[in-house]
Formats: structure tokens, C-alpha cells, sequence
């Protein structure tokens, strides 16, 4: 460890955001444009892996909002997305759901991306838009005054040690849950405890026209499902999802695991039956959580760092870059006011929490063992749209008849009742 270096600029900034990912970009960028001094500070370089490559819908909104949405078109490592399909384990694939079926707007298309290219897309952004960027500075601990939050410190690449201080911190670290590690407030969602195992392939088989950038959700018997996900330079994000009991039961070996699941998918075997696989077998450790709280007095929490909830829809993109841009006009307001209080995120915790939940209930029901979304729109054709509408991001709409409708078909889950701001010391002293 190198000695400690000054930072004069230790009181400069207006925010830090902790995570250069799509939800800190979001944030910082959302704060800069407000004319706010923001200092990004992130453990990883410029062009790092992530995976998540494909996009929803409503994603559009908040890529106009950062100004992205003509580099998005013109980017190469983004691919036209029109449509998601589901394929069952015998190979029987569903017609797709068709974006441009479903609306006139620009939205009717997104994207299918590399996230590194498209990670790096978002920093330069923020970057352009005043935001400064440190990189390979890993964030170490919180900086306490009391119970308020007023900073961090950090070390550089070089191992120099800076704190950092602002009125507010941002933490957008994902699924590193950064505060939520630290503070003890993860709260696991023990009905969805799956993993993945991943992978890429190039030359591998795909659709043509529209559907070439189809993703296809592909069931697998009562287990799991995989993902496919065509990118640009025909390559694939090929990913497995399932329990982790049923997934290492007898093996701990990723490629035979693998192996042994694609035999169990007709439509993925026959996808696989051409090309070859391109990179590593990767894992990811149990997901679904979410945060006791999304923020305390000077501390705010975004994207994954404050809830994750399954990649079976797509949908972490777009959290991360809705709950940036939500937390940091919520931020901005708290500095206009003078006021940086847990109390004055209230409402940005209610709106995430509250977008959360719609996806929430259909992933609930995609799990259920004895849900079909074909049968229950057999039963009830007339919520097809809001199915659609689910499935592509709006979701700020109201969705108690469909979920009405479903709870037939389904076991539903109850909203999460945390997730709410640390509001006083009261709420230490009931275990919060």
C-alpha cells in the first residue's frame, strides 16, 4: 500500500456515484446535465465484460433522455431487436410478440448490445456531459458523520487511498451491493434462488428479417429455461437458468452441465447444431434480492445495488437506467432544497419499488409449474396487450386487472414490503 495522497478537490463535489455501470451512468449523467459537479468513481476500466446484452422496449425512454438514441442506431455492436418468443422444451416455438405490433413509437424497436461496448457508450456519454470519471478506484468504505452518510474512501489502481465527500453518494455498484454489504440490508427473495450458466457462439443458427434479433425464452421440463440472444458479428449470448440444486446435482462441471441441458431443449439443440462455442462457461451465485431500504440520510440506492430481480425478461437494463435517472433528479431536487435527508428519497423508493413489482408478479408466475402464458391468454385473450405491455417495460401503467385476471392461473406473490428510506434512528431500533 502506498502512502495516502491529497485530494484537494475532497469537498468539490455535489455527488459521488459509486459504479460506472448503466445505472451510475444514468444517475451522473441525469446530475450533470442538471448542472451538477458529480465524480463517478469505478473499480473497473473503461471497456469492461458484463453480461445482460438485450434490451427492453421502454429502455428507449431513458436512452432519450441521456441523448444516446441516434448513437444507439448507428452503433455497430447494437443489433436490431423487434420481438420475444418462447420456445417449449419440446422445440414448439410461440409466434412472437411483436414490438411494432404493439405500438407506432420509436420504441418498437431496441437493441440486442455488447455490453462493454455499450457500458463504455454510457461512461463517454457522462464524461461529455461534465460528469468526472475515476477508473480503476475501488471504493473501500462509507464515510460516517453520525448516522449520515457524507463520503467514501477510496483506493486507486496504484493503491493510494482518497476520501471523498459530498452531500450525497449514489451507490450504483450492482450486483457488488456495495452499501447493502456493509450496511446489512439484503434481504434475499428465497422463492427465486437460481443461478446461470453462460456462454457464446458464433455461426450458430438464427432467424432472418425481423426476427433475426428475436430473443427466445426456451423452457426447460419444469426445471429452468435458457436464454438466446442474437448479437451483431453473428455471434450469441447462450445462458442457462435454474435451480442450483437441480443444476449440480452430480457434477460441478460447467461445460457438462451445460451439455447435459441442451440435450433437454429441442429448439436449443437444434440452434447449437451449427456454429461453435466461442468463449468460457461463465456462473453467476444465487440472484434476487432486494435492499431493507434505498437509501438513508445522505445515501441513495440504484439499479442492482439496491434490488435484482431475475434476467428471465430483460428487464435489468432497464431498471438501472429508470432508477438513475429517477435518483438523480430526486438527488437534485434534495440539493436544490438543501436537504439531503433519507425522507427526501421516499418517493424515489416508492417509484422504483412500485415499477418493480408488475415484473416481479410475471416472473413469479413464469416459475410457477403449473402457469402457461398460452393457456391463460386462451382463457383471457383480452389481456394479451397487457401482457405486452408488461413485457416491454410499462410499467407505470395500471396492472390490477391482468393480475387479477392471473391469480386464477398463478400463485402471486404480495408486494415486498421493504425497500422503503432508513428514516431515523426509530427504525434501527425495530431491527431495520
Amino acid at each position: 500500500m502506498h502512502s495516502d495522497k491529497d485530494d484537494s478537490q475532497a469537498a468539490h463535489w455535489d455527488a459521488i456515484v459509486l459504479g460506472a455501470g448503466p445505472a451510475g451512468c444514468a444517475a451522473s449523467t441525469a446530475l450533470a446535465q442538471a448542472g451538477r459537479r458529480v465524480v463517478m468513481v469505478d473499480k473497473n476500466p473503461r471497456r469492461r465484460y458484463s453480461v445482460g446484452e438485450s434490451l427492453i422496449p421502454f429502455c428507449y425512454d431513458s436512452l432519450e433522455r441521456l441523448g444516446l438514441v441516434e448513437q444507439m442506431d448507428s452503433a455497430g455492436f447494437a443489433f436490431p431487436k423487434h420481438s420475444v418468443q418462447f420456445a417449449s422444451d419440446g422445440g414448439r416455438v410461440s409466434k412472437p410478440y411483436y414490438f411494432f405490433d404493439h405500438t407506432e413509437h420509436a420504441r418498437a424497436k431496441t437493441w440486442q448490445v455488447v455490453r462493454s461496448e455499450f457500458d463504455k457508450l454510457l461512461r463517454d456519454n457522462a464524461e461529455s456531459a461534465g460528469v468526472t470519471i475515476l477508473e480503476q478506484t475501488r471504493a473501500r468504505e462509507l464515510v460516517m458523520d453520525g448516522e449520515r452518510v457524507c463520503g467514501v474512501v477510496a483506493n486507486d489502481a496504484a493503491g493510494y487511498s482518497t476520501e471523498l465527500r459530498a452531500p450525497v453518494t449514489i451507490d450504483a455498484t450492482g450486483r457488488d451491493t456495495f452499501a447493502q454489504a456493509r450496511l446489512g440490508w439484503r434481504v434475499p427473495d428465497e422463492h427465486l434462488k437460481k443461478m446461470a450458466i453462460w456462454t457464446y457462439y458464433e455461426g450458430s443458427k438464427r432467424d432472418e428479417g425481423h426476427d433475426e434479433g428475436t430473443t427466445t425464452i426456451a423452457y426447460l421440463p419444469s426445471k429452468g429455461w435458457f436464454w438466446y440472444i442474437p448479437l451483431a458479428d453473428n455471434r450469441a449470448s447462450i445462458g442457462l437458468v435454474a435451480d442450483k440444486d437441480y443444476l449440480f446435482e452430480g457434477t460441478k462441471d460447467l461445460a457438462e452441465i451445460f451439455e447435459r441441458e441442451v440435450l433437454n431443449q429441442a429448439w436449443i439443440k437444434d440452434r447449437l447444431s451449427e456454429g461453435r462455442r466461442s468463449d468460457d462457461y461463465r456462473v453467476t451465485s444465487e440472484f434476487s434480492y432486494r435492499s431493507r431500504h434505498c437509501a438513508t440520510d445522505g445515501l441513495v440506492l440504484v439499479g442492482d445495488a439496491f434490488s435484482f430481480l431475475d434476467p428471465v425478461f430483460s428487464s435489468g437494463v432497464y431498471f438501472a437506467l429508470t432508477s438513475g435517472i429517477l435518483a438523480g433528479d430526486a438527488v437534485h431536487a434534495a440539493l436544490e432544497a438543501g436537504d439531503t435527508s433519507a425522507a427526501r428519497f421516499a418517493a424515489y423508493g416508492a417509484e422504483f419499488a412500485k415499477q418493480m413489482e408488475p415484473m416481479r408478479k410475471l416472473v413469479y408466475a413464469f416459475y410457477d409449474d403449473g402457469f402457461s402464458f398460452g393457456k391463460f391468454l386462451k382463457a383471457h385473450p383480452d389481456q394479451r396487450d397487457a401482457l405486452t405491455d408488461c413485457l416491454i417495460g410499462d410499467l407505470q401503467r395500471d396492472y390490477s386487472g391482468f393480475f387479477g385476471a392471473m391469480e386464477g392461473f398463478a400463485d402471486l406473490p404480495e408486494p415486498l414490503p421493504h425497500g422503503a428510506p432508513l428514516i431515523g434512528r426509530k427504525a434501527l431500533r425495530e431491527g431495520a
